[in-house]
């Protein structure tokens, strides 16, 4: 359309007998009531018609030209993506905020409902599902932040510096310093300090995922090829990562032969040594499998996690699925420590970070939302379709402590089917408002995990208490408000948590939120 206005004014300039009211009548042939002209002015005029539309496609074409090349190739290449951007992505949120929901749910009242507890150890509750959703998250997040690297030693040093205040924070929380919410006092001796913890293997898993999304930043494409597998391929190394992380995980566990070992029971005037038998490999049962055995030879036996849920295995108390009195006939090993977010676990958790930053990729280069519930959709049947093979074929069972390659598969692709439904619910029919409060929770994670799933708050608050340390705020409103109104201990301490725990925080966090305040690491 510019070009034509641009030949009407050449023709108009140049005051030749070729201007007509109509345009449909230029190309018929017919002037505005004017004689038809001789041959030879008519070829120098059509001539010199040809020469004024060659001359203005020219300078239009320069012009475009021009602009278009005044922009570097990086952002020539990329300005599609940057004009189809549109609004955050609310599913992230309200999906990080459902997993901090989860963990509070099941960590206060795991204790009255056994069947959202840990499973004991082959088999998966909800409770399981709180790790890989966290990994998972991620590593959508990194894909999302990461899409754009200035400088890549910037982006380290940012990585490095995130990593190490998740260790911080994870050592603080879950190493034995912080005894909230029921003990008041705090400290830990550093003969038993526990190393590893849920942010310590968020922090790996982080790092490892995001320190390959940098270094690689120069060979991601700015737009896919065509295929159905261009996705996998444009993000390759990644990929290598988390088979490599697999390989490291499935032939450690599987080739490495465990020993005997040996454990100390400490009791109030004793101290007694048992010793588990073993001397095997590939074994996937409580007492003798790789990993356990790598973190007793990295850890130390003392500093691992020493209230395994396998306690409450049937071998082991007759409570079970809740806790309870161990049997007379309970094996040795229902006592020892053991470690469920150890090393080799969580060499295998990077899978599931893998899976996620997946997740972000699709969502940076499929566009439409039919396109991108194709890829996820796909993949987390795909997913589950593997888990369930290898769990109920006995060949891999799925299994959180050992975090086995089917329980990778199943909880990645139950997160991928939710967060699949979260976007359907949220970002393609719009319904925000009824998951506000888990966004609300999500925008501010950190402090919802700290404050409310490690008891922090709550302990601040017993710190406030009327002669008897158990006679403080927190246990008064949860027996009185909740527990002796219902008459009953789990429902009351199940509302309580509802109610108390969850509601308030997404109502504090809803207020923060308002207010632009958010605790990021």
């Amino acid at each position: 359309m510019y070009i034509c206005k641009v030949i009407c004014r050449k023709i108009a300039s140049e005051d030749t007998k070729f201007l007509m009211e109509d345009p449909r009548k230029l190309e018929e042939g017919f002037g505005n009531g004017a004689q038809p002209a001789s041959k030879d002015k008519d070829c120098q005029g059509k001539k010199a018609t040809e020469n004024i539309v060659h001359n203005a496609i020219s300078n239009e074409t320069e012009q475009k030209s021009i602009t278009t090349s005044d922009l570097p190739e990086e952002r020539r290449e990329e300005e599609p993506l940057i004009k189809q951007k549109t609004k955050r992505v609310a599913t992230l949120d309200a999906f990080r905020g459902l997993t901090i929901v989860l963990m509070v749910l099941v960590d206060d009242a795991g204790g009255a409902y056994p069947r959202i507890d840990h499973s004991p150890w082959n088999g998966c509750t909800l409770a399981d599902f709180v790790m890989p959703f966290f990994l998972f998250i991620v590593g959508v997040a990194i894909a999302l932040a990461l899409k754009k690297i200035p400088k890549v030693e910037n982006a380290i040093r940012k990585i490095t510096l995130r990593t190490l205040k998740l260790l911080f924070w994870g050592i603080l929380l879950q190493g034995g310093y912080s005894h909230a919410p029921d003990d008041l006092s705090y400290g830990v001796d550093m003969k038993k300090i526990r190393w590893c913890g849920i942010l310590q293997r968020i922090a790996l898993v982080y790092f490892v995922v995001a320190l390959i999304e940098t270094l690689t930043t120069k060979l991601r494409p700015s737009s896919l090829s065509p295929g159905h597998f261009s996705i996998f391929t444009a993000y390759k190394w990644q990929w290598i990562g988390g088979i490599a992380a697999f390989v490291i995980y499935m032939v450690t566990t599987f080739s490495l032969y465990v020993p005997d070992w040996s454990f100390m029971v400490y009791g109030h005037h004793k101290h007694d040594r048992y010793t588990v038998k073993c001397g095997m490999q590939g074994h996937l049962g409580p007492a003798c499998n790789a990993v356990g055995y790598v973190d007793r030879q990295v850890w130390g036996i003392n500093h691992l996690y020493n209230q395994p849920v396998w306690a409450r295995l049937k071998a082991c108390t007759l409570s079970s699925p809740a806790s309870g009195p161990l049997r007379e006939d309970a094996p040795i090993w229902c006592q020892a420590p053991f470690e469920p977010e150890g090393l080799l676990s969580s060499i295998s958790a990077i899978i599931s970070g893998t899976i996620g930053i997946h997740y972000g990729h699709v969502l940076i280069h499929f566009k439409g939302h039919a396109e991108r519930l194709k890829q996820w959709v796909s993949m987390a049947l795909i997913l589950l379709i593997v888990a369930v093979i290898l769990h109920f074929t006995d060949a891999i069972p799925i299994n959180k402590q050992l975090y086995s390659f089917s329980y990778v598969c199943f909880t990645a692709g139950a997160a991928g089917i939710v967060f699949s439904g979260f976007y359907i619910l949220i970002d393609v029919w719009g319904m925000r408002t009824p998951f506000l409060f888990l966004e609300w929770i999500g925008m501010n994670a950190m402090l919802v995990f700290v404050m409310a799933a490690q008891g922090i708050f709550a302990a601040f608050i017993n710190g406030w208490y009327f002669k008897n340390p158990d006679n403080n705020l927190v246990n008064w409103i949860q027996k009185h408000v909740f527990i002796d109104v219902w008459k009953s201990e789990r429902v009351g301490t199940l509302l309580y948590v509802l109610f108390a725990e969850i509601t308030f925080w997404a109502v504090v966090s809803g207020i923060l939120h308002k207010l632009g305040i958010y605790w990021k690491l």
